[in-house]
C-alpha cells in the first residue's frame, strides 16, 4: 500500500479539546502534501502548504504561522537546514519533523537540536495530531487571540504591520480618535500619512461621515480656497454654478488637509479664520455657513523650522498641532517589510494574471537591507515591477535586483514630480523669452500676476535670463 493509500484510509479525530492553530506544512511531494492538509484542515486547523523550504521561509516571513510540520529530506533547502533559518529568523516557532524510518536516527538529532518532535512515515493520524496538539498547547496558538482582536482593530485594518514604533503610535492614534482634538501627522513622503488619518476617522464618533483628503500643494493657488470654502456662481471666471468646497462637503466628518506646509500664507490665514469660527464664506459669497468638522493635517515639511522661517503661521501651527503623530520611516521598521510586501503580491499577482506568490529568502533579505528613501510607495513600486519581471512563482533576488534598478528610478511622488516639471517649465520659458515675462506668461496662458507668483514659489528671478546664459 503506497504512502497516500495509507493516509486516506486512516481516520483523524480531533480530541475533543484540540487547541487550534494556524499550521505549515512544508513537503515536496505535492500529493502528499495535498493529502496531508486536507486531513487536519478537517480537524478544524487552518493550513498553508509550501513545496520547498524557499517557499516555507517566505511565507513564514509574510505571516508567522503557529507550528511547522515539515518532511526531513526534500530538494534545495532540506527539513534541517529549514529548521535551522526557523530559528535563526523567527525564535520560538516549533517545528515537527516528517522522516522516513530510514533517516529515524537523522530525526533524533533533530530534536537534540531543538526541534519539537518527529513523526514517521507512515503518518499515524493519531500521534500526529497528539504531536500537534502538544506543541500548540507548550508554545501557545495566536489564532485565537489574532481572531478576538479583528473586530477591536477594523479602525487600522489598512495599516500592515507588526512594528513596536507603529503598535504603540496606532495605540495613541486610537485614544486620540475618541476625542476631538487637532491631529498634525508628520513623516516623510510614502510613509502611509493619509491611512493613519482615515484609521483615525474610522475609530473616532465621526467613523459613519465623510472623510474627505486634498493634497493643498497639488493644487494651484488660485484655486485652492475654491476647493476648501466653495464658491458662488459667477464669482470668478469659469465659475459657472455653485461649488459647495470640501468643508462642506466633509461637514459632520472629518477633513484631512495633507501637505498642509505647502499652503499659501494668504490662505492660511483663511483657514485660521474657518477653524476658529467653525464657519466657511464661499468665495463670492457674502454670507457665512457654519461647519461642523475635525481638521487632521499632515506635512512631510519641518513645521517647526517653517514656522521660525515665516512661511507657516504661528498661530495656525499651534491650532493645528495639538496632537503630533510622527509616522516612522520604512527604515525604522524593517519587520513590516515581508508583511508589506505579502500584502502587495497579492493585489499585483491578479493585477498582472500571474501566479506569483512570495519572495524568495534572498530577494527579501535585499529588500529588508535597502534604505528605502521613498518608503512604503517606493516598497509597492519595486515590488510592482518585480512582479511584472518574474518568471517564476517565486521572485528571484536577480529580479529584485532589476526592480529595484528600476523601482529607485521611479519613486516620486506626484508632488515632488509636479515641481520639478513646473520649475524646469518655468525655466525654458525665461530662457525662450530672455527674461521677458509678458512674452513668457503669454506662452504659458496665464497672466501677470499668477506668473509671477509662479516665479516667487521656484526661486526664480526673471532679471536672470535678461541675458542668455552660455
Amino acid at each position: 500500500m503506497n504512502m497516500a493509500a495509507t493516509i486516506l484510509q486512516t481516520p483523524i479525530i480531533a480530541p475533543p479539546r484540540m487547541q487550534k492553530g494556524n499550521l505549515l506544512l512544508v513537503d515536496d511531494d505535492p500529493d502528499l502534501l495535498k493529502l496531508l492538509a486536507i486531513r487536519l484542515k478537517a480537524s478544524g486547523y487552518t493550513v498553508a502548504t509550501a513545496v520547498s523550504g524557499q517557499q516555507a521561509l517566505s511565507m513564514i516571513a509574510a505571516e508567522r504561522p503557529d507550528l511547522v510540520v515539515t518532511d526531513l529530506r526534500m530538494a534545495g533547502i532540506d527539513g534541517m537546514e529549514l529548521f535551522h533559518e526557523i530559528e535563526r529568523r523567527h525564535s520560538g516557532l516549533p517545528v515537527i519533523m516528517l522522516t522516513a524510518h530510514g533517516t529515524i536516527p537523522d530525526a533524533v538529532a533533530a530534536t537534540q537540536q531543538g526541534v519539537f518532535g518527529y513523526i514517521t512515515k507512515p503518518y499515524d493520524a493519531h500521534q500526529l495530531l497528539a504531536q500537534i496538539e502538544r506543541a500548540l498547547a507548550l508554545h501557545g496558538t495566536a489564532s485565537k487571540a489574532r481572531a478576538a482582536q479583528h473586530d477591536a482593530t477594523s479602525w487600522r485594518a489598512d495599516i500592515i504591520t507588526k512594528s513596536p514604533l507603529m503598535e504603540d503610535l496606532l495605540l495613541r492614534a486610537q485614544r486620540v480618535a475618541q476625542g476631538e482634538a487637532s491631529v498634525l501627522i508628520q513623516g516623510d513622503s510614502g510613509t502611509g500619512k493619509e491611512l493613519l488619518a482615515q484609521a483615525i476617522h474610522r475609530a473616532s464618533r465621526r467613523a459613519d461621515k465623510p472623510f474627505v483628503a486634498i493634497n493643498c500643494g497639488a493644487i494651484p493657488e488660485a484655486l485652492l480656497e475654491s476647493e476648501l470654502f466653495g464658491h458662488k456662481k459667477g464669482a470668478f471666471t469659469g465659475a459657472t454654478s455653485d461649488h459647495l468646497g470640501l468643508f462642506m462637503e466633509a461637514d459632520g466628518g472629518t477633513l484631512l488637509l495633507d501637505e498642509i506646509g505647502d499652503m499659501p500664507l494668504a490662505l492660511q490665514v483663511k483657514l485660521l479664520r474657518v477653524l476658529e469660527a467653525r464657519e466657511v464664506r464661499p468665495v463670492g459669497s457674502t454670507k457665512t455657513v457654519s461647519v461642523d468638522v475635525r481638521v487632521i493635517s499632515a506635512s512631510h515639511r519641518d513645521l517647526v523650522q517653517a514656522k521660525a522661517d515665516g512661511v507657516f503661521r504661528e498661530d495656525l501651527f499651534y491650532r493645528l498641532n495639538v496632537v503630533t503623530l510622527r509616522l516612522p520611516p520604512l527604515r525604522e521598521r524593517r519587520e513590516d517589510i515581508p508583511l508589506l510586501l505579502n500584502h502587495f503580491l497579492k493585489d499585483l499577482a491578479t493585477r498582472y494574471d500571474k501566479n506569483v506568490n512570495a519572495f524568495s529568502p534572498d530577494s527579501l533579505e535585499i529588500m529588508v537591507a535597502a534604505p528605502w528613501p521613498g518608503n512604503i510607495r517606493q516598497l509597492y513600486n519595486v515590488a510592482e515591477q518585480a512582479v511584472a519581471l518574474a518568471s517564476t512563482d517565486i521572485v528571484a533576488p536577480k529580479v529584485v535586483e532589476q526592480a529595484m534598478q528600476l523601482g529607485m528610478q521611479t519613486v516620486d511622488s506626484f508632488e515632488d514630480a509636479r515641481k520639478r516639471f513646473e520649475y524646469d517649465y518655468l525655466t525654458r520659458l525665461l530662457k525662450l523669452t530672455m527674461g521677458n515675462v509678458t512674452q513668457a506668461s503669454k506662452l504659458a496662458r496665464r497672466n501677470r500676476t499668477e506668473f509671477y507668483k509662479l516665479l516667487q514659489r521656484h526661486g526664480l528671478e526673471a532679471a536672470h535670463f535678461k541675458v542668455q546664459q552660455d
